[in-house]
C-alpha cells in the first residue's frame, strides 16, 4: 500500500505506524495541485512496484470561509485546485498503473455537502450550511466521477462520503474516528468484479447524488 503525502517526513512516520500492525505500507511525495509531483510520485510507484489495484482520491481542502454574498471568484482557486483539479490530475497520471491490476479500482472521497439532495433536504444538517465554495467543489466531483465511471468501464469507480469524521479539515470536530470514517472508503477500496461502478455510498449504502 503507498500513502501519498505533501509532507514526506510525516507521511513516512505515518506508514511506519500503519505498517506496525502488520501491513505494508509505504510513503510517495504527492502535492496533487503539483503536476511535476504527482507524475513523480506515479514513476516511482511504476519503478517499485510496476502496478496499482486501488487508486483513493482523498486530498481535500475546506477552501474560503465566505459568506454567500460577498463569495469571489478568487475564493475558489485554492479549493478547485485541491478537490476538483487534484483528483484529475491524479487519475490520468495513474490510469496506466491501474489498467495493469485484474480489477482496478478508484474511489473519490466525497462529501453530502456536494449532493443536491442531500443538501435540499430539511432534515439534514447539511441543508443549513450555507457556502459556495466547498460544496459546489464536492458537487463537482459528482459529475466527474459518473463521467469517469462511464468513460471506463474496465474500471469500478466510485464516490464514497466518510461522513462526520474528526481529521484536521474540521478541527478534529467530527463524531466519528478515522476508522470509522474510513471503513466505507476501505469497502469500495476492495469491490470485487461484480461490485457497483458509478455510484455514491456512506457507511449506510447508496446515496443520492
Amino acid at each position: 500500500m503507498w500513502l501519498g503525502a505533501r509532507d514526506l517526513d510525516r507521511g513516512t512516520a505515518v506508514a511506519a505506524e500503519l505498517s506496525s500492525g502488520g501491513g505494508d505500507v509505504r510513503c510517495v511525495a504527492l502535492d496533487v495541485t503539483s503536476e511535476e509531483s504527482v507524475q513523480a510520485a506515479a514513476k516511482q510507484i511504476d519503478a517499485e512496484h510496476g502496478r496499482l489495484d486501488t487508486l483513493v482520491n482523498n486530498a481535500g481542502i475546506t477552501g474560503a470561509r465566505v459568506a454567500v454574498e460577498p463569495t469571489g471568484p478568487d475564493d475558489f482557486r485554492a479549493c478547485y485546485e485541491t478537490n476538483i483539479f487534484g483528483p484529475v490530475r491524479v487519475t490520468r497520471a495513474f490510469l496506466p498503473l491501474l489498467r495493469r491490476s485484474t480489477l482496478p479500482r478508484i474511489v473519490m472521497v466525497f462529501s453530502g455537502m456536494g449532493s443536491l439532495a442531500i443538501t435540499s433536504d430539511p432534515a439534514r444538517l447539511e441543508s443549513s450550511i450555507l457556502s459556495l465554495v466547498y460544496p459546489s467543489s464536492k458537487t463537482a466531483l459528482n459529475m466527474i466521477t459518473t463521467q469517469y465511471a462511464k468513460a471506463l468501464p474496465d474500471v469500478k469507480v466510485n464516490a464514497v462520503d466518510p461522513g462526520y469524521t474528526a481529521t484536521d479539515l474540521n478541527a478534529h470536530r467530527g463524531h466519528k474516528t478515522v476508522g470509522q470514517g474510513a471503513e466505507v472508503i476501505v469497502r469500495l477500496a476492495s469491490i470485487a468484479a461484480d461490485g457497483p461502478s458509478g455510484g455514491f455510498f456512506d457507511q449506510d449504502g447508496p446515496l443520492p447524488w
